[in-house]
């Protein structure tokens, strides 16, 4: 039976596969970016700077099927990925792409815009500092494991005294975008991505 844990430094090369074959508004990005790209904006670096925010769901041969990752401050994360996390691991494989021509290009010109006051900062919502990332393998959806680790990680973020928790959802992600709302998030914003909070009070 499948079941939540915490993250363990092993997971790193299942859970980046789950964050690439979920990567494309839910489907499968193998191909669509560098398959290493998506894991170093959207995984990697909160493992690296939260792994007591990270927890796997693990099927019953403990393989990672899902997972959840998050920070208790948007802010102070940010500004350590674009001065610490991007420039030293991102910016060295992906230069700057000028012009942007590809989807590609424009998920590198998104790393380089993190933490640096721009459109595409990810400044979090008035009351909701904390924000996540989950991802669940198809075999792994629709049987309520969103929840729960929404729930897993809304525990650990009550006990810091986070007081809510938001995420976006493109708007070419359907799935998402029904998820967020049907386990106690509601609308809070968003112009290319829907974001939805979580008060955590």
């Amino acid at each position: 039976m499948s079941a939540v844990r915490p993250y363990r430094p092993t997971d790193d090369r299942a859970l980046a596969r789950i964050c690439v074959l979920t990567g494309d508004s839910g489907g499968d990005a193998t191909g669509v970016f560098d398959d290493d790209l998506l894991p170093e904006l959207f995984l990697l670096p909160y493992l690296e700077r939260h792994p007591d925010l990270a927890f796997v769901l693990a099927d019953e041969e403990d393989t990672p099927i899902g997972y959840i990752v998050g920070t208790d401050d948007t802010a102070a994360f940010e500004a350590w990925f674009a001065g610490s996390w991007w420039s030293q691991r991102g910016a060295t494989r992906w230069p700057r792409p000028a012009p942007v021509r590809t989807r590609s290009d424009a998920m590198v010109a998104y790393g380089y815009s993190r933490g640096q006051g721009g459109a595409d900062d990810g400044v979090a919502p008035v009351g909701y500092p904390a924000h996540l990332h989950i991802d669940l393998l198809p075999r792994a959806q629709g049987g309520g494991w969103g929840r729960v680790l929404i729930g897993v990680l809304a525990d650990a973020l009550r006990a810091r005294g986070c007081e809510g928790l938001h995420a976006s959802a493109s708007r070419a992600n359907p799935g998402a975008l029904a998820f967020y709302p049907r386990v106690g998030f509601v609308p809070v914003g968003g112009d290319d991505a829907a974001t939805f909070g979580l008060t955590l009070r």
